[in-house]
């Protein structure tokens, strides 16, 4: 698993071993990024000088990511310890120090932060995380009302938000990408 683009970009990043972390494959990482790029939506204002929150962070590469490519800075939200040991690492690697901050805790139990406007969500595939994250994200003010959100779900779940900007599946994973509304 690399960085894919940026000031950053072919730097290896390490992920923990075993199951509990699933990392975003480069490939699906890639498109995410082009599709936010060349949206008619998108362009190159969602990620220069973005606040980012990497929910459910795991090795922190789309947040890494999104630092690579000119995002002000970005809050990484994870509670396995494992994962934690991996993502302080990888952040140390990319002397992204400055502009990246370990949250460690549960995401639907964090305390109130800086407001993002781009939002990466990658939870656990099947026990409805998503819409509980962004209810509670929103509530202790670590969204902006009119973030941008890209969540990853599994292909099979059902989670439908309103405002879908666009939907994508790759494999086992559904992407969908949307504006948070309060």
């Amino acid at each position: 698993m690399r960085i894919v683009a940026g000031a950053w970009r072919g730097r290896t990043l390490a992920a923990p071993r075993g199951q509990t972390t699933r990392p975003t494959a480069d490939r699906l990482r890639q498109a995410l990024f082009d599709m936010l790029l060349h949206a008619p939506w998108g362009g190159r204002a969602v990620i220069d000088g973005a606040i980012v929150v990497d929910a459910f962070a795991g090795t922190g590469a789309m947040g890494l990511e999104a630092l690579s490519r000119g995002a002000a800075r970005c809050y990484f939200i994870e509670s396995d310890p494992a994962a934690l040991r991996v993502l302080r690492s990888n952040i140390a690697l990319c002397r992204a120090g400055d502009r990246g901050v370990v949250v460690a805790g549960d995401v639907l139990s964090v305390g109130r932060g800086e407001a993002a406007t781009l939002a990466f969500l990658d939870p656990p595939y099947g026990q409805g995380l998503v819409p509980r994250a962004v209810t509670h994200l929103l509530h202790v003010g670590r969204l902006a009302a009119d973030a941008l959100l890209v969540a990853e779900t599994g292909r099979e779940e059902d989670w439908r938000p309103n405002g879908v900007l666009a939907e994508r599946t790759y494999g086992a994973a559904r992407v969908v990408v949307c504006r948070v509304a309060k």
